[in-house]
């Protein structure tokens, strides 16, 4: 008992040390299931969106502005709709990245996003928290802080994100600010910026370019905005401003078509995946016409739905199918892919949400999305941040990695040759050579899971994961401490949100 102690408590220090290794570099081929026949047909679909159907860019006269200096006359009842000949429009995805950097506060946590590269990031977007012990309550910006903090610290996850949990104590209008002041400094991962209205997503880059210095930013991506399509088949100015505001400045954005079949789209999946790769390339040939090579990510959400209820439905064989499909189709298109990870309906860490997590999260792997937000902590379809479930999720994390970046050993060491000379037939390996010289990474070993006999296990209290991760992420804040940063940029920092709050007034939606 003292043995596996002391080892758990090594490994809980090793645990809260940022990676070494910043990201996935996958070796793993992708998972795909289509033929090209099947391929071309749906691609046709998009075409055919593209061109006849169109999307509608909204409430953006500058963006209609945009559209028309580059030779497309609006149409439609509202004078909006953007048709365009689909060759051309992927001519301009092409002007996009296939893989970029975005640098990090620390440039070892820098990570490449896109080409066979895979970047893990939290739950984004929550206005509710739960932990074990306080229940379900509105996040405060205390929770915020914890999250980003544990975000931070934990060695599978390698981007931070930008609203972990919305912090409902402070003004929707000046909450931003706090928020990516936050990342900023008690984090050195990248993170993204604000999106919700225009002044937002310039005010983040704004601080990003007074953290990182206006000649970085010039040449490099060091933050990107995250922002969905009102789908079906809209595109509203808080997608248009925010391209206009990021890619304007060279930096990145992610365009995720969030749709429910049978509410946003039809209920044929094959629909849907045609419809979100129409919207999102439409989006992608917008902000290459603001700016050529701007980064550029292509985002999956498909999510099915209960008929009975409306209800989201996650984990389900329909969205882990568009996984796969979307992933085929954005490398075809050439750009980066985003897909939702660790995702579920369920209220708690129970056997829903490990299921359904497990499912959505491992086609998101195979399909080979480059950069996953919600790979950890997300409950109750995204309305709620769960402290256990960010632990129990990044935990599973490092098994996914260890699959994606290693594979299958095939070297002379991995088949252990001596191994089979220095064991009789009838014996055991424990003590052999070959063991001692590799079981310190012989196998994963995840944090949380717990393998030991029953009467051990009872011995400890017979505690379950969700006890287990509680006092983990418990523990993790008690070690926190904050990266370096430079105390003359943290003060100017500190000073523009200062200042923008003093002139932007309090308003609570």
């Amino acid at each position: 008992m003292a043995r596996r102690a002391r080892a758990s408590r090594a490994r809980q220090t090793a645990s809260a040390a940022v990676p070494a290794s910043p990201y996935i570099r996958r070796t793993l081929p992708f998972f795909d299931p289509l033929n090209e026949e099947q391929l071309q047909k749906i691609e046709a679909q998009v075409d055919w969106f593209l061109e006849d159907v169109g999307i509608a860019f909204r409430d953006d006269p500058v963006a209609l502005g945009i559209w028309r200096q580059a030779g497309v006359t609006p149409g439609g009842e509202n004078g909006d709709l953007i048709r365009a000949d689909a060759q051309w429009i992927r001519d301009l995805c092409a002007k996009a990245p296939t893989q970029f950097t975005q640098l990090a506060r620390n440039p070892d946590r820098s990570v490449v996003i896109g080409g066979t590269n895979q970047v893990f990031a939290p739950v984004y977007g929550a206005p509710f928290v739960r932990d074990l012990v306080g229940g379900r309550r509105y996040a405060l910006f205390d929770d915020f802080e914890k999250l980003v903090k544990l975000a931070y610290m934990h060695p599978n996850l390698h981007h931070t994100g930008l609203v972990i949990a919305e912090p409902t104590d402070i003004p929707v209008s000046k909450r931003h600010l706090d928020m990516v002041f936050a990342h900023m400094t008690l984090n050195d991962k990248p993170h993204l910026g604000a999106i919700t209205e225009m002044s937002r997503a310039q005010d983040s880059v704004d601080m990003a370019e007074i953290l990182h210095g206006r000649e970085v930013m010039e040449q490099n991506c060091v933050i990107m905005g995250n922002v969905n399509t009102n789908s079906p088949l809209l595109v509203d100015k808080v997608v248009t401003e925010a391209i206009r505001v990021y890619c304007g400045r060279g930096q990145g954005i992610i365009v995720s078509p969030f749709i429910l079949s049978g509410a946003m789209g039809p209920v044929s999946t094959a629909a849907s995946v045609a419809q979100a790769m129409a919207e999102a390339m439409m989006c992608c040939a917008f902000a290459q016409i603001v700016r050529p090579g701007a980064p550029f990510v292509l985002g999956n959400f498909l999510s099915s739905m209960s008929l009975k209820s409306g209800a989201p439905t996650f984990g389900m064989p329909e969205p882990v199918m568009s996984n796969y499909v979307v992933g085929q189709l954005a490398r075809r298109v050439g750009l980066p892919l985003r897909c939702g990870g660790s995702l579920t309906a369920s209220k708690i860490e129970d056997a829903q949400a490990a299921y359904e997590s497990a499912d959505s999260m491992h086609s998101t792997m195979l399909a080979g999305a480059n950069f996953v937000l919600q790979s950890a902590g997300w409950l109750e379809g995204g309305l709620c941040a769960g402290f256990e479930k960010l632990i129990m999720d990044a935990d599973r994390l490092g098994a996914y990695q260890k699959v994606l970046d290693q594979g299958l050993d095939t070297s002379d060491e991995a088949f252990a040759s001596d191994a089979y000379a220095e064991v009789a037939p009838g014996g055991h390996f424990l003590g052999s050579a070959h063991t001692m010289r590799n079981y310190q990474t012989a196998f994963y070993e995840p944090e949380l899971s717990d393998s030991e006999n029953v009467e051990s296990w009872e011995e400890g209290g017979s505690k379950d994961m969700r006890r287990r991760a509680y006092e983990r992420w418990n523990g993790m804040l008690e070690r926190y401490e904050a990266p370096p940063i430079d105390p003359a940029k943290k003060e100017e920092l500190a000073a523009y949100v200062a200042r923008r709050k003093e002139e932007i007034p309090d308003a609570w939606y």
